[in-house]
């Protein structure tokens, strides 16, 4: 008992501990969130400060001291929101800390405290030890009492520990040190020892003075009890230790495989390693073997003597060199004596050195040429080394595959690696050894199932519980076949991969063969090549040969003339001859020297011929590597790139074709030029001014030809620049081709590569092939962006095409003009020269301007790259896609272009990740939701399975009812039975009992001999008085159990629960008293021992009825803690949802996908942990709305009224609905107080119910004590009767006389027995079949709709209902022997019933006022039912209200992204408009000037006319002036007419040049107008904004300071109570030191007294007093631990009533919890795998929790169909009742004519009587026949009667020979048992469907067919009993069987029959032979009425 109250204690200061902790998190997060709330309006303003940058940054030009003074403005407020952020940042993260710092403080405190309870424990058992051993020789011996002082001590301590944790917990957002939250903490674990320690001493002298006491009375008792506890906590340790060990070995196997897998890759790689080194060792050995082959050493022999040679040739011709040198000087010396004559010879020697030297380079040439080739020849030797290296190498490899397929065919499937086939060889063997396992336990299972069914066959009684072990080993076989199905597909698995890997083994042979062919093609032509290559050199060493020779006729020739330099020295005379003999030489030796040049020139050819074969042999080799390399699947993709290569190159011809056509239209242009300058020349002598316009439309037309000049030279720079890509992509392709070569090589040295290597390859070559599949798009792209400006470039020339054909359409105007200037057609030409140059200026001045704009663009889009490679980076980081390619730029504009739309599709991008993460956001909020919502119908689920409970327990109390009204139907047979003894008629009585149940008729022949002396009208009141007391305990049972649903509900309040009590102990109190007044009113021994039984019933009754009460309350508090659990868990997923919404916040912040793996872990890890409620959720909602509007405002603001963003209206509603939802909230908030409140008076309410209820049990066993007194009444009453049963010994000459009958009647009966047998089977197996039918139909949906988690709880009611039903059997058994008893001794107590009659009737009057009473009382308690259900309907509608506006404001923020969405896309949609609007003006500008030059040219020429038009007058005037002869006065006159006209030009340009510069300044003026006007309006709009933002910021700062004010108050509020609180733990600690030393002070005071413990026992009994009283202060202090001491108190009770059932149910549910961690332990398996997808997992369960709905809506609609068809049956039933009431049985009236002749004819009146009684004559009537039958016969009589049927065979079934009263018994009796059998069913055993049951976690069936077996037994074992003792039924119970008897112990089947599904195959019902006082309609019209 102490060690259970110190687990109580520990368990309440760990519960406390974590209660606090939970109000601390609480707190904290309320302080988080308002910070949050906070942290959201300084974030806005960061975004407002940003925008004003963007605008700010626009108007820098304009506004420079403004944009300074606001970007200053800018940083401050950004480097205060930072330091804002930093703050709350630092200050939640110490929140934490300091959280943590607590929790584990709190952690610390509680195992020093349990420790010091521990030791504490250890020093006063030390203590105890040592007093006893001083006091063994003084006082008797002690027990040593250890667990309780431990457990008081732990208690005490976890009680103390548990308040002061709750106390600081609650300072958890205050500013509070740490050190003084440690420091109290100190002090409060000190106080708690040191009250631990006064506990202890306290419940060391209350035991020393109880074991003064009691003496060692309660030892052994005691003792038990300690060891029971002790075997308690070592099998929790054990299980505890067995769970350990399970994880460990879980640990362990997972360790194992994991370095099993690591082991096995690490030696895979190191034997790829070792063949990887092999091969090259082989292929070394290969070439060095190679090298010693006798062809290639030959050749190796030849080459070498050749070099040889070459070298010495080279020495030799070195030395002639040197010898030559050496003669030239010696000459030239000869040459310097002599005369001038020799200078020319020696030239010509100085020719020939030079010619030498050419020579001897040519020859070096030839020498190095020859090196190459020698190398060349080397390099071809070195591939054929390792191409025989290959060779050699395949041939070991062959050998090994050869080697390993020998060793595949020993062993079964093996891979290439000795690791691998070893290992998967091993694993074969464990699987079948694992498959030997299984089929060793298969055939045991199947071994014992045949014993099973041997002993079914053999044990027919035990039919019921068989089939479920049947089930069970089937279940066994079906999930060990599982198993064996598992191993066999992982065999089979195992094979395939083996068979695979041969397949890819095989694959890679093949590969090597047809490399290793190629190889050999190859080998052969390059050994044909070499072949040909040894002949061409054999052929460069005879050509070296002739070559030498002419070498040395050369030297000869110079030894010649070095002779005749020799004979110069004879003479003078004969230098002529010589110089001529020497000049004819010379000329020789030029022409040779030219000879030899042509030979050096062929010799040339041929070599450049040898090296072009040597390219061309390269080429082919290349192309062999080709071939190589072309793999099938390379092939492919090189077609499909071939085939865009092609598609790309006809767009190319296209372009270039359309380029062409651009070309034509240009020459057709120029053409046009031509013809108009013809045309011009022809009209040169026309005016000055249409001169002009020439030259002006001149300009225009060369303009354009330049702008197409310029685009055609772009054009043509695009189609290089792409046919360059084109040679880029033809060489990457080519460097493909030779990385796909090189890759080969690889391939085929490294053969021994597993899938794994190719699958990586395979997956680099696709990464590759995405790589061209970029490069293509991008290269579509370019080609679209090329078409796009072609049309542009079409439409421009079309443009300037029309402005020509209105250009020439004026110059037609003017051609009649033109012909009158063609004399002036070249100074027009040179001004139109001058203008062209003027205008060409202009274009390169508009081309450096676009080169600066082109400059400035190129900055922009490298802007534009850096930000898209951060936005591809932080792609990356989010999703890594593979990487792509990067873009590759045509051109400058293109590039410009394409930088433009990227820089548009990247701003889409950012905008769509925007839109994907905040769709994840609600996404992930939307799922939370859903959580929430499964977690709601997992709730409405347990409401629904207590319905279903409360439903099954009704059901069982109709059973109930039902035997009560069977008990009063007996009665009434009672009455009958009197009734028919009035008149001295026994045999009838017979007849009606054919109406009773089976369990009536088991009795029947045993009971036969008793007698009472009651009277009828006597027997009718008591069994009136039994049915209403019956009624009034079966509706107070009712109202007991809908009072505990209502607790459980929604706790009852304290008023109705005592009224209810109160009423109960009014109803014992009246039953009591009218159970006096009947044993005292008459002095009748048979009605008070009537009455004592009935009292005894109701005792044990009421004693099941409070049982069941406790079970409803431990129910109550089970749900409480599912309920409080299911709180929790709403709280985790709530925190779950701030946490993940934070985790997102951080995931956009951060870059690595590392970190972010483990926040999600951690996530995962915290889930468990988390514990909030939903009023921060709806804070948070509101405040999100809140914020919502606030940035619809800011947003609508921004977008301004002309942009089409959100109306006024919308946001007048949006702030009417934040309105209505705070208004809701706030109500909300207040019924939740409401209801808090209401929970802790009802829990307050409770407790007081629960002494009530223990009041009740003393109740309940002063009432078992009066029945105990009763039942000694009872037995003296039983005395009594046997005595007046020995005075009726009179009858027995009677049952002689009938024994006589018996003997008569036993031969007909063997004769109709042997007729019957043969009918007897076929309608047993009809009436199994419809029998068995419903039950097989009712069973799977009780089953189907019976939660798993209720099962036990079920199994518990079903067993107590079961033992209520066996009680109800019992005493429905005694009645029956009563009723035998009274129906014997009617005849005698007629006389005393007369007498009682009136006592009858006065009791039935005070029943029935006593009914009225309980009414009333009925009456109130349905009106409190009702208030109650008012109740939850409100709460109901309360929570759907919540509901709704968590919809509504879902629904909020969905419109609020939306409004977003808008806001954005019509931004889009301005800016694009202000571009376009942009461009257009530009474009407008541009043509204005254009207009205003063509306008000033026109006017040019027409003053150019007006000056041509005045010269040609002066002339006409000076050739006048010429005529008259003043010839000198006109040449003056032209002078100054020239001079003038110069000036008058040189006035007109001026005019014209400030004429355009006027024009210019005007256009600039406008356009700075119009730009002024545009700023003006920007600066209205900044203003505006500027407004707004600083209202917005005043409200924003006027909030934070209230929201400052607010908190500093809060701040000073919470100083202050924390300052009052430390006040009171100032005083409370005091207090508790001022205890602490008055306890320690009364200690010693005890420690004194010791001593003289023996001596002086009365002084320590008054200080045990003392200290009692100091506990019981101490108990004050724990009363506030009363509520959660409700479960521990009851399950005391529980103990100290069954302590050894209670060990019995905690070993089973010890067993149950290891086949669940078993269970647990596979399931954990399982979801190893699934631990990365939490989520994932409550995706699934939703899905489920939506399959459980569906089912459950499947289900109610069967039970619809089901009700429908209950209906139907009813509606049969009352017709058949209706038709068959009046109607008689063929079969019947057919058995009762044969018996009446198969009677003896002195018993043939008693069949007539019994006939006459089943027709419905009366007594009189038949009597009256009898008589005249003794008159005159009665056979027409019978034969009019019988009216002459033909007989019909009835089946029959032999009576068992069990009975012994068969050869006692009457025809009449005999024939009742006849009909009983034939209207038996025959029951089949009920099969409990095993598959239909299955629940989510898929537990083994041991668990829940475990407690099945024994109920089934149960039931099983009584209904044979019942069926032994009667086996014939009533025709009632066969037409409608109200109990199964084989479904009790069914798992739910058991129940009333109206209450199941009816099947296909209905019942049929036989015509039953009724009597007038209680016939078969009256019966079934009662069982209807149930």
């Amino acid at each position: 008992m102490s060690s259970w109250l110190g687990g109580i204690g520990s368990g309440l200061g760990q519960s406390l501990g974590q209660v606090g902790g939970s109000l601390s998190s609480f707190t904290g997060q309320i302080s988080n969130f308002t910070k949050d709330m906070l942290l959201e309006g300084v974030e806005e303003v960061g975004d407002a400060a940003t925008e004003l940058q963007v605008s700010n940054s626009k108007l820098t030009e304009v506004e420079a001291a403004f944009t300074a003074q606001k970007s200053e403005y800018d940083r401050l407020k950004k480097l205060h929101a930072e330091l804002e952020e930093k703050l709350e940042a630092s200050e939640i993260q110490v929140k934490q800390q300091s959280a943590e710092y607590r929790s584990l403080l709190q952690q610390k405190d509680v195992e020093i405290s349990h420790l010091k309870a521990r030791q504490s424990g250890l020093q006063e058992e030390f203590q105890k030890l040592q007093h006893s051993a001083q006091s063994a020789s003084v006082g008797p011996a002690m027990l040593p009492v250890t667990t309780t002082s431990t457990t008081t001590t732990s208690s005490s301590a976890s009680s103390f520990l548990s308040r002061p944790s709750g106390s600081h917990q609650g300072f958890h957002g205050d500013e509070m040190d740490l050190s003084d939250v440690i420091w109290s903490q100190q002090e409060i674990n000190r106080l708690s020892t040191e009250v631990m320690r006064l506990e202890a001493e306290v419940s060391h002298w209350r035991r020393m003075s109880q074991a003064s006491k009691a003496a060692g009375s309660g030892n052994g008792d005691q003792s038990d009890i300690l060891k029971l506890q002790r075997t308690i906590k070592e099998l929790r340790e054990e299980m505890s230790r067995e769970v350990d060990e399970h994880q460990h070995e879980l640990a362990a196997l997972q360790d194992a495989q994991r370095q099993k897998m690591a082991d096995i890759t690490r030696r895979h790689r190191e034997e790829l390693a070792e063949y990887e080194e092999r091969i090259e060792e082989l292929e070394e050995q290969s070439g060095v073997g190679h090298a010693s082959s006798p062809l290639d050493s030959s050749k190796l022999l030849d080459l070498q003597k050749t070099i040889r040679s070459l070298q010495e040739a080279a020495d030799q011709r070195e030395k002639q060199q040197a010898e030559l040198t050496g003669s030239l000087e010696e000459a030239r010396r000869k040459q310097d004596s002599l005369q001038l004559e020799k200078d020319e010879a020696q030239a010509e020697n100085g020719e020939l050195l030079q010619n030498y030297t050419r020579l001897q380079a040519s020859v070096t040439e030839l020498q190095t040429r020859v090196q190459e080739q020698e190398g060349k020849a080397l390099q071809k030797a070195q591939l054929e080394h390792e191409i025989q290296g290959l060779r050699k190498a395949l041939t070991a490899a062959e050998k090994e595959m050869q080697k390993l397929k020998s060793l595949s065919e020993a062993k079964p499937k093996e891979e290439v690696e000795h690791a691998d086939i070893l290992e998967l060889n091993t694993i074969i063997g464990t699987l079948r050894q694992e498959k030997e396992i299984l089929e060793q336990e298969k055939l045991n299972l199947q071994e014992r199932l045949k014993v099973a069914e041997q002993q079914a066959v053999s044990s027919e009684g035990a039919e019921a519980s068989e089939p479920e072990q049947l089930e069970e080993l089937k279940a066994e076989l079906e999930r060990r076949e599982k198993a064996l199905r598992d191993t066999e597909e992982e065999r089979d698995t195992i094979m395939s991969e083996l068979e695979e890997l041969d397949q890819q083994n095989q694959e890679a042979t093949q590969h090597m063969i047809s490399v290793k062919e190629q190889l050999s093609g190859q080998l052969k032509e390059a050994e044909a090549e070499v072949t040909r290559l040894s002949t061409e050199l054999n052929a460069t060493k005879d050509q070296k040969k002739a070559l030498q020779q002419e070498l040395e006729t050369q030297k000869e020739k110079l030894s010649q003339s070095a002779y005749t330099l020799n004979e110069l020295h004879m003479g003078k005379q004969q230098l002529e001859s010589t110089a001529k003999e020497l000049k004819d030489k010379l000329g020789h030796a030029q022409d040779q020297s030219r000879e030899a040049r042509k030979e050096i020139s062929e010799l040339k050819k041929t070599l450049q011929e040898r090296e072009e074969q040597l390219s061309a042999t390269k080429a082919q080799l290349t192309q062999v590597g080709e071939r190589r390399t072309e793999a099938q699947g390379s092939r492919e993709e090189l077609a499909g790139k071939e085939t865009e290569l092609s598609d790309l190159r006809r767009e190319l011809v296209e372009m270039r074709s359309s380029h062409e056509k651009v070309m034509s239209e240009n020459y057709e242009m120029k053409m046009e030029n031509r013809r108009l300058k013809a045309e011009s020349e022809q009209a040169v002598g026309k005016v000055e001014e249409l001169s002009r316009q020439m030259k002006d439309g001149q300009a225009s037309l060369n303009r354009t030809v330049l702008e197409k000049d310029t685009r055609i030279e772009a054009l043509k720079l695009e189609k290089g620049q792409l046919e360059g890509e084109l040679s880029q992509t033809e060489r990457t392709l080519a460097e493909q081709a030779k990385q796909y070569q090189q890759t080969i090589e690889e391939l085929t040295r490294a053969r021994s590569m597993d899938a794994s290597a190719l699958e990586m390859e395979h997956e680099r070559t696709v990464k590759l092939n995405q790589e061209k599949d970029m490069e293509i798009a991008q290269l579509k792209r370019d080609m679209e962006q090329m078409a796009s400006d072609h049309r542009d470039t079409n439409e421009m020339l079309s443009i300037t095409v029309s402005g020509q054909k209105q250009l020439t359409d004026l110059l037609q105007e003017k051609d009649a003009f033109m012909e009158t200037l063609k004399q002036n057609a070249a100074d027009l030409q040179k001004e139109m020269e001058n203008s062209i140059s003027v205008v060409t200026k202009e274009a390169e001045t508009l081309r450096h301007a676009l080169e600066d704009k082109d400059k400035q663009l190129g900055g922009m889009k490298e802007d534009n790259s850096h930000l898209k490679e951060e936005i591809d980076r932080l792609r990356d980081q989010q999703s890594r896609p593979q990487p792509l390619a990067e873009p590759r730029t045509l051109d400058i504009i293109t590039e410009l272009e394409t930088e433009i739309t990227q820089l548009k599709s990247s701003r889409d991008a950012l905008e769509e990740e925007v839109q994907t993460l905040r769709t994840t956001l609600e996404e992930q909020q939307a799922s939370l939701l859903h959580s929430q919502q499964s977690l709601q119908a997992q709730q409405s689920e347990l409401e629904q399975a207590h319905a279903r409970h409360e439903q099954t327990t009704l059901n069982y109390d109709r059973l109930i009812h039902a035997r009560d009204e069977e008990i009063t139907r007996l009665q009434q047979t009672v009455d009958g039975l009197s009734e028919h003894q009035g008149h001295a008629d026994p045999p009838p009585v017979q007849g009606e009992v054919i109406l009773q149940e089976d369990k009536t008729q088991s009795l029947n022949g045993e009971n036969g001999n008793e007698k009472h002396d009651l009277s009828k009208v006597e027997i009718e009141r008591l069994v009136r008085g039994i049915k209403e007391k019956e009624t009034e305990i079966s509706q107070l049972n009712e109202k007991n159990l809908s009072l505990a649903k209502q607790v459980d509900q929604l706790v009852v309040s304290r008023d109705e629960l005592g009224k209810l009590s109160q009423m109960v102990l009014q109803k014992d109190l009246e039953i009591q008293a009218l159970h006096a007044r009947v044993s005292m009113g008459g002095g009748h021994s048979q009605d008070v021992l009537f009455l004592q039984q009935q009292l005894q019933n109701y005792a044990v009754e009421r004693e099941q009825v409070l049982a069941v009460l406790n079970e409803k309350t431990r129910e109550n508090s089970q749900l409480r803690s599912d309920y409080h659990r299911i709180m929790d868990i709403m709280a985790g997923k709530e925190a779950a949802l701030l946490k993940l919404q934070q985790e997102n916040q951080r995931l956009s912040n951060m870059s690595d996908p590392s970190g972010s793996q483990e926040m999600f872990r951690e996530t995962i890890q915290n889930l468990s942990r988390i514990i909030r409620e939903k009023d921060i959720e709806i804070d948070a909602l509101t405040q999100k709305c809140q914020t919502l509007v606030a940035v619809l405002q800011s947003s609508g603001g921004e977008c301004g009224p002309g942009s089409g963003g959100v109306s006024s209206n919308q946001f007048e509603e949006l702030l009417q609905e934040r309105d209505t939802l705070k208004q809701q909230v706030k109500k909300m908030e207040e019924w939740k107080q409401q209801v808090i409140t209401t929970v802790k008076n009802m829990q307050h309410e409770s407790a007081q119910l629960q002494e009530e209820l223990i009041k009740l049990q003393g109740q309940v066993s002063a009432d078992s004590d009066c029945s105990s007194k009763l039942s000694v009444d009872y037995t003296r009453l039983i005395q009594s009767y046997e005595q007046k049963e020995r005075r009726l010994g009179s009858l027995s000459q009677e049952l002689a006389q009938v024994q006589q009958t018996i003997s008569q009647l036993s031969t007909t009966k063997d004769v109709l027995l042997g007729k019957l047998d043969s009918v007897a089977q076929t309608p047993e197996v009809c009436v199994a079949a419809q029998a068995s039918g419903p039950f097989l139909t009712a069973e799977p949906p009780s089953l189907q709709g019976a939660a798993p988690v209720n099962n036990e709880n079920l199994q518990r009611e079903r067993q107590s209902l079961q033992a209520l039903l066996a009680e109800r059997d019992a005493i429905i058994r005694t009645l029956q022997e009563n009723n035998h008893r009274l129906s014997n001794s009617a005849s005698a107590s007629e006389s005393e019933q007369r007498g009682q009659a009136e006592e009858a009737r006065q009791v039935r009057e005070r029943l029935d006022a006593l009914q009225r009473s309980v009414r009333e009382k009925d009456l109130l308690i349905k009106t409190k039912g009702d208030q109650l259900s008012h109740v939850s309907e409100t709460l109901r509608n309360r929570e759907n209200d919540n509901e709704v506006l968590k919809q509504a404001v879902t629904n909020l923020k969905e419109r609020a992204l939306i409004f977003e969405m808008d806001v954005k896309k019509l931004k889009e949609e301005n800016e694009l408009v202000a571009a376009r609007s942009r461009e257009k003006e530009s474009e407008f500008r541009a043509l204005q000037e254009t207009n205003m030059q063509v306008s000033l040219l026109l006017r040019e020429k027409e003053f150019e006319f007006s000056a041509m038009s005045e010269k040609a007058a002066t002339l006409e005037k000076m050739l006048k002036d010429k005529e008259q002869g003043k010839s000198g006065e006109l040449n003056q006159l032209l002078n100054e007419m020239k001079s003038m006209q110069d000036k008058a030009v040189a006035f007109q340009q001026e005019r014209d040049q400030v004429m355009l510069a006027l024009k210019q300044k005007q256009m600039e003026t406008t356009a700075v107008q119009t730009e002024l006007q545009h700023v003006k309006d920007k600066e209205q709009r900044l203003n505006l904004e500027l407004d707004r933002l600083r209202n917005h910021l005043l409200e924003i700062e006027d909030s934070y300071t209230r929201e400052a004010l607010a908190a500093e108050d809060r701040e000073t509020e919470l100083r202050r109570r924390v300052a009052l609180l430390d006040e009171r733990l100032a005083t409370s600690s005091s207090a508790v030191e001022n205890a602490s030393q008055q306890a320690s002070m009364q200690v010693e005071s005890l420690q004194e007294q010791l001593s003289g413990v023996v001596k002086q026992r009365d002084d320590a009994l008054i200080q045990l007093r003392t200290s009692q009283e100091q506990v019981s202060q101490y108990a004050v202090s724990l009363s506030n631990l009363q509520m959660v001491l409700e479960q521990f108190q009851q399950e005391e009770k529980a103990m100290y009533s069954a302590e050894l059932d209670k060990h019995k149910r905690e070993k089973d549910e010890w067993r149950r919890k290891a086949e669940k961690l078993e269970d647990k332990a596979s399931a954990l398996q399982v979801n190893l795998d699934e631990a990365n997808a939490a989520l994932d997992s409550a995706s699934r369960l939703t899905d489920q929790l939506d399959l459980k709905e569906e089912q459950l809506e499947e289900l109610k609609k069967q039970v619809d169909v089901r009700q429908e068809m209950l209906e139907e049956a009813q509606d049969k039933l009352m017709n058949l009742l209706n038709s068959t009431e009046g109607k008689v049985d063929k079969v019947l009236m057919r058995n009762l004519f044969m018996g009446y002749f198969h009677t003896p004819k002195n018993k043939r009146s008693e069949v007539l009587r019994l006939m006459g009684s089943v027709l419905g004559l009366g007594r009189e009537d038949v009597e009256k026949m009898l008589d005249e039958d003794g008159r005159h016969g009665v056979t027409g009589w019978v034969s009019s009667w019988l009216g002459g049927r033909g007989a019909q065979s009835v089946p029959n079934t032999p009576q068992r020979p069990t009975h012994g009263q068969g050869f006692n018994s009457s025809f009449s009796e005999m024939f009742v048992k006849f009909l009983e059998v034939e209207s038996t069913p025959v029951l089949p055993p009920l099969m409990l469907p095993v598959h239909d049951i299955k629940p989510l976690s898929a537990p083994p069936p041991r668990r829940t067919s475990g407690a099945a077996p024994n109920l089934a037994a149960g039931a099983a074992a009584a209904s044979k009993r019942a069926g032994e003792s009667n086996p014939f039924l009533a025709p009632r119970s066969a037409a409608v069987p109200l109990l199964s008897s084989g479904g009790a112990g069914a798992g739910g089947a058991g129940g009333h029959l109206l209450m199941k599904p009816i099947s296909d195959a209905l019942p049929t019902f036989t015509p039953v032979p009724v009597s007038a006082e209680a016939s078969a309609g009256a019966v079934l019209k009662d069982l209807l009425k149930q």
